[in-house]
């Protein structure tokens, strides 16, 4: 198993180490283990995991949602049908909320585009 230390993970994630320390901190991405010497080690599917973090942070999603739909996915395929059926079903919540944070986050994205096109016409008519 290819293992990277937490430099290396962070990198690949294109995040810092105190906010994957901090994920380490409160549970959300605990290190698949440690060397002799105590530093955390990661794999695959650590960055994975980590990268499922990254892409809720921008949507707003809290720590307490983000540790909700990591504990639901990381249930999926290991229960029973009934259990199946009701983690599939809190998915399809968090499908719909991501998606409509997706639209509100365009929406916003859409009103600075007119900010900055506005900003940009009145520099246009200065000399």
């Amino acid at each position: 198993m290819n293992t990277m230390h937490i430099g290396e993970l962070a990198e690949r994630a294109g995040m810092s180490l105190r906010t994957i320390r901090h994920y380490d901190e409160v549970g959300l991405l605990v290190p698949s283990g440690r060397t002799a010497g105590g530093f955390r080690v990661y794999t695959e599917g650590d960055l994975e995991r980590l990268l499922v973090i990254r892409r809720m942070k921008p949507l707003g999603f809290t720590l307490d949602e983000m540790a909700e739909l990591l504990r639901v996915v990381d249930a999926l395929g290991t229960s029973d049908a009934e259990d199946e059926a009701a983690l599939a079903a809190r998915l399809d919540e968090f499908l719909e909320d991501a998606r409509a944070r997706h639209a509100k986050l365009l929406e916003r994205a859409g009103m600075a585009e007119e900010f900055i096109g506005t900003l940009g016409s009145l520099r246009a008519s200065l000399p």
